[in-house]
């Protein structure tokens, strides 16, 4: 809970004194409450938002210094190895992990939602099969409050959290729908005898003329961690559109297709993306070592390496190095561009250049290896990222809605033409 400190800024303005009380939060940095600027006849300005906390929030906590992720608390670490996403999940929505009775309860609720409306399937025939799956995702998601609008009063808690277990239960169906579009497949129903990840995985790649078909146990556990290891990242460009677009009173389903299109940003849910591609820029693992040269040169950039939150390490990739290892163990894939990204990652985690720069691999190196690995193409990266940051985006909306709030209305910093007269088009020069 933020609390009022004894202490207060002063801001001296043309011989007047204004009071700036400054608020603690339990971690993190004090902030200073601006809102007397008003009084003083200014505005604050900061482009990108880099040291402006609009919101309060109880959901994750980033220090970017010392590379720590705290989901309610929780190191993302303990949580990736001992839960499973939808454990996560609850946590982010609730504010606690679940007890196994919780646990179970949860399950069966998402379970009993992961279907999606027959019509619905109906939308996917409206989009070209080379469609960006992303595309898809973002008209698909923003469609559902024309299918489920029994549950949209936002005022009403019960129908928020019935609404929230709905777009976590149904995103990975959707997501699913989208891949096997595009290749021109039959649409492969989830199951209730599966796990969240293996569902996902099945949905993707299962076939009616294959009903025992089997998803591997490594790839389900990998799937899973990738899920938790997104799921929130505090308030980032997609979560804060999400917020924006919530605080004025939109559905759930509105704000969470505006995440989406967010996310499809290249700067911001691509990155994984983009991984691949410089590897296919690359080539070969002959050119590996021209390349490196070229990114110390500042000639080209190095994707997936770094972070602009964590000037230490990525917490997340430590976990996503380990689980990176064991896919490509259990497939044995023998794949050169998967030996050029571990090229890649011996340089720079040995090179001085890149340590003294703490240019290490970072979440989206190790992901984007892996989901190559089991098969799944690059267009699909980022809608996996949509699925598993779907549990944070609500949660966010969630804890939006649960207290008053503001619509979201920035200032700006006005540097146009000043008041000017009307000039007829004849006497236009």
């Amino acid at each position: 809970m933020s609390n009022t400190s004894q202490k207060n800024a002063t801001l001296l303005v043309d011989g007047n004194e204004y009071e700036l009380p400054i608020i603690n939060g339990t971690l993190g940095r004090p902030v200073f409450d601006i809102s007397a600027l008003q009084d003083a006849g200014y505005w604050s300005y900061d482009p990108g938002f880099k040291v402006t906390a609009p919101v309060e929030s109880k959901i994750t906590f980033i220090d970017g210094n010392k590379g720590e992720l705290l989901h309610r608390g929780y190191p993302i670490d303990q949580l990736a190895e001992k839960a499973e996403y939808l454990e996560v999940c609850y946590a982010l929505l609730h504010g606690e992990l679940p007890t196994q009775q919780q646990k179970d309860d949860f399950y069966d609720k998402v379970k009993h939602h992961a279907g999606v409306h027959e019509q619905l399937r109906k939308f996917y025939e409206g989009f070209r099969r080379d469609a960006h799956p992303m595309a898809t995702m973002v008209g698909v998601v923003g469609a559902l409050s024309a299918f489920y609008h029994d549950n949209l009063d936002i005022s009403d808690e019960r129908q928020r959290e019935i609404t929230a277990i709905r777009l976590i239960a149904k995103i990975p169906t959707l997501a699913a729908m989208s891949y096997k579009y595009s290749k021109g497949e039959p649409f492969m129903y989830p199951r209730n005898d599966f796990s969240y990840a293996e569902n996902f995985l099945y949905m993707m790649f299962a076939t009616p003329a294959d009903p025992q078909y089997k998803v591997n146990p490594v790839l389900v556990d990998a799937m899973d961690k990738i899920f938790t290891l997104h799921a929130d990242h505090e308030q980032n460009a997609s979560t804060s559109t999400v917020r924006l677009v919530g605080s004025t009173g939109a559905t759930p389903y509105a704000c969470i297709a505006a995440g989406i299109a967010a996310l499809w940003g290249p700067l911001h849910g691509g990155a994984n993306e983009a991984v691949l591609e410089m590897l296919d820029e690359i080539g070969t693992v002959d050119n590996v070592d021209d390349f490196m040269e070229k990114v110390k040169r500042k000639e080209v950039k190095l994707m997936g390496f770094g972070h602009r939150v964590y000037r230490n390490f990525d917490p997340r990739a430590k976990v996503m190095k380990e689980t990176c290892d064991q896919v490509l163990g259990e497939l044995g894939i023998n794949d050169p561009k998967l030996e050029l990204a571990m090229k890649l990652e011996k340089i720079a985690l040995e090179d001085d250049y890149f340590i003294e720069r703490n240019l290490y691999p970072n979440v989206d190196f190790y992901s984007g290896i892996i989901l190559k690995a089991m098969g799944i193409p690059t267009s699909m990266f980022t809608v996996i990222f949509a699925l598993a940051r779907t549990a944070g985006w609500i949660s966010h909306w969630l804890e939006m809605q649960s207290a008053p709030f503001k619509i979201g209305r920035p200032r700006q910093l006005y540097t146009g033409e000043t008041k000017r007269e009307f000039i007829n088009i004849e006497d236009r020069q």
